[in-house]
C-alpha cells in the first residue's frame, strides 16, 4: 500500500496546479465569514490537514493561537515558508486519528478538504479526534468534495455530447472519459490518482458521520466552485457551477 503521507509531501510541490483552489475570488465559499463569527482574541484555532497553509494567516489574524496540524512534512515545509513571519502558530507533524496532546484545548477546528481518508477506519477515527480536541461548546467547520458534484458534471457532459447528435452509449463514453471516471469508484466515494487516495463525500454522508462522531447540529452549505478550474468549464459556464460541501457542527456546552 503507498505511503499516503510521503506521496502528499511530493503532492506538495505543484499543490497549486494540481488541486481546486476553494480560496479564489470567484467561488462562492462562506468559509471565512463563519470563521469571523467564531473567531476571538482569546480563542485557540486548529487547522487540520492544513496543507500547504492557505488558510494560517487568516486564522493567526482572528485568533490567539493557531495549531496547524498535517501528517506530511512536504506540506508543513511550504506552511512554515508561508507563516514564517507569524509568531502565533505552533506547526504539528500528526496524524489527524491521533491528537492526544489537543485533547479538549481547541475552541474552532477547521478542515478544508483534508478529511479525504479512503480508510474508513482512519477517516472515522479522525472526525473522533477532532470532536476530542474540541472544549465545551466548540465548533467543527470545513470542507469536504462532493461526489454528488462529480455526477453533476457527468451529466451535463453527456447532455454536451447528445446535443451534437451522439447516441447515447457513445455519449455516456465520452462523458466517462472527460470526466475522468477511470480514476473514480462511484459506488464508495473514492478517487485514486497517481496514488494517492481521496474520499469524496455524499451530503447525506457528512450529517451522518458527524453526528456518528458525537457532534451535533450539523448544517450543510454548498461552495460553489468556479469553472475556469475545471477543463470543460467553458462550455458550461452560463450554468451554475460544480461544489463542494461546507460544514458547521457543534458540541454539546457542557
Amino acid at each position: 500500500m503507498p505511503d499516503q503521507a510521503e506521496l502528499w509531501s511530493r503532492a506538495a510541490r505543484n499543490y497549486e496546479e494540481d488541486f481546486i483552489d476553494p480560496y479564489r475570488p470567484e467561488v462562492r465559499n462562506p468559509l471565512l465569514a463563519s470563521l469571523k463569527d467564531l473567531a476571538g482574541p482569546e480563542r485557540v484555532a486548529a487547522d487540520l490537514g492544513c496543507g500547504i497553509g492557505p488558510l494560517l494567516p487568516f486564522l493567526a489574524g482572528h485568533f490567539k493561537t493557531v495549531y496547524a496540524v498535517d501528517f506530511a512534512a512536504g506540506m508543513l515545509t511550504r506552511a512554515r515558508e508561508r507563516c514564517s513571519e507569524l509568531k502565533n502558530i505552533e506547526f504539528l507533524k500528526r496524524n489527524l486519528n491521533d491528537l492526544a496532546p489537543l485533547h479538549g484545548q481547541v475552541d474552532v477546528a477547521v478542515a478544508v478538504n483534508s478529511f479525504v481518508m479512503a480508510d474508513l477506519d482512519v477517516l472515522e477515527g479522525s472526525l473522533t479526534e477532532a470532536r476530542a480536541i474540541l472544549k465545551p461548546g466548540g465548533r467543527f467547520i470545513g470542507i469536504v468534495p462532493a461526489i454528488d458534484a462529480v455526477h453533476y458534471v457527468t451529466m451535463l457532459l453527456v447532455d454536451r455530447a447528445r446535443k451534437t447528435g451522439m447516441p447515447r452509449e457513445a455519449a455516456r463514453h465520452n462523458a466517462a472519459h472527460h470526466g475522468e471516471h477511470k480514476y473514480y469508484d462511484f459506488a464508495f466515494g473514492e478517487f485514486r490518482y497517481q496514488g494517492l487516495e481521496q474520499h469524496f463525500w455524499q451530503p447525506f454522508e457528512v450529517d451522518y458521520q458527524l453526528q456518528r462522531a458525537g457532534f451535533g447540529r450539523v448544517r450543510l452549505a454548498k461552495v460553489l466552485l468556479d469553472w475556469t478550474q475545471f477543463p470543460c468549464g467553458s462550455d458550461f459556464k452560463s450554468l451554475s457551477p460544480p461544489w463542494d460541501w461546507f460544514f458547521e457542527a457543534e458540541t454539546s456546552a457542557v
